[in-house]
């Protein structure tokens, strides 16, 4: 090829037409809103319920092939390349989030019918059928999962700190090795050993009571906060450490005054994922805690429901008349997501307030 047609091609290629900015996401909605269209079509042909991951994921997919066509019509094959591999990599991105977006639409459209007063005030003591409602499981949860936390959040912090500052030799690599462990270990092994250890303590084999489940709970909190914690702990810059001990600030007052509050944002966002981890595990609370109707307020003494097993229960063992139970469950499930979703609106409130405050 000659230099002038070289040079022909690359004026061309730098001079040929260019779709609106509002182009890629006006494809990407009319593709969604095609898509959307044929399943409610189908739904209503087949009488079934409207699909909307299918909906979404084939939108995507067809948002890919039409900003292709377009780009390569209106902008060239150089542009047309670029555009494709740029809707691969958000195509990719949003399809991760289609079962998210599934999951929070069936469980809102499922849940709203008995999101009521009643649900959030009253409890499934002498209810069959309908009525009743899920406090005694929110308070369970909120009782068993605040004593896990103030069981782990110590522990795992505090084994951290030893794995940053202090700790060398096989002690540190041994106490890294079983974090490890632990963080692999099925949440009904942690249910079994709660059982297993009140069950002989208290010689009483029929054991069940909400302090055990916090037990079981902090079992897989713990390595959640420790791995978390040790994260956050090593990207504090060994400078501040240095300039501390510098001006004579024993090691124990540096880590508690400056490498602490220095990680406080970052540790918080990780005590918040061990809890939003373990909030809404079931086996061992079934296993530990059990489950009753009635409130209870005391983690020491008999049985406490929790949001987690109120489901389960609600969905495995409805009545003669399912949809009552089958309700009661979508909006105990609707309940837990908000609370995890509030844990975490909370922690980044205290990650921003505590965060260090650069200056400019």
């Amino acid at each position: 090829m000659s230099a002038s047609a070289q040079t022909t091609g690359i004026v061309n290629s730098l001079t040929t037409g260019r779709l609106p900015k509002w182009a890629t996401w006006a494809i990407l909605g009319g593709s969604w809103a095609i898509m959307g269209v044929v399943f409610t079509l189908i739904a209503a042909a087949s009488d079934s319920e409207f699909n909307i991951a299918a909906a979404l994921f084939l939108g995507t997919i067809l948002f890919i092939v039409l900003i292709f066509v377009f780009a390569l019509l209106v902008e060239g094959i150089r542009q047309a390349k670029d555009r494709l591999v740029t809707a691969l990599v958000v195509s990719a991105f949003l399809i991760a989030l289609i079962p998210l977006i599934s999951l929070l639409f069936t469980v809102v459209s499922n849940g709203v019918p008995r999101f009521d007063p009643d649900f959030f005030s009253q409890s499934m003591r002498n209810i069959v059928g309908e009525g009743g409602g899920a406090l005694h499981a929110i308070m369970g949860t909120l009782l068993i999962t605040g004593a896990a936390a103030l069981i782990s959040v110590p522990v795992g912090l505090l084994t951290a700190i030893y794995l940053v500052e202090y700790g060398k030799g096989a002690l540190a690599r041994a106490i890294t090795f079983f974090v490890d462990v632990m963080t692999g270990i099925p949440s009904i092994v942690a249910g079994l050993f709660a059982f297993a250890f009140f069950a002989l303590i208290l010689d009483d084999p029929g054991i069940r009571f909400g302090f055990g489940g916090s037990i079981a709970l902090s079992l897989l909190m713990i390595p959640v906060v420790v791995r978390s914690s040790e994260e956050m702990l090593k990207l504090v810059p060994n400078e501040l450490r240095e300039a501390s001990y510098a001006l004579g600030v024993p090691k124990w007052l540096t880590i508690l005054k400056i490498v602490i509050p220095t990680s406080l944002a970052g540790i918080t966002t990780g005590i918040t994922l061990a809890i939003a981890r373990v909030i809404g595990e079931t086996a061992p609370l079934l296993i530990i805690s059990g489950f009753t109707a009635s409130m209870n307020y005391d983690l020491f003494n008999d049985r406490m429901m929790s949001l987690p097993v109120f489901v389960y229960t609600q969905y495995a063992n409805p009545g003669s008349d399912v949809q009552p139970y089958l309700d009661r469950a979508w909006a105990g499930a609707l309940t837990l997501i908000l609370i995890v979703m509030l844990l975490n609106l909370i922690a980044r409130m205290i990650a921003r307030i505590f965060s260090p405050k650069l200056g400019r």
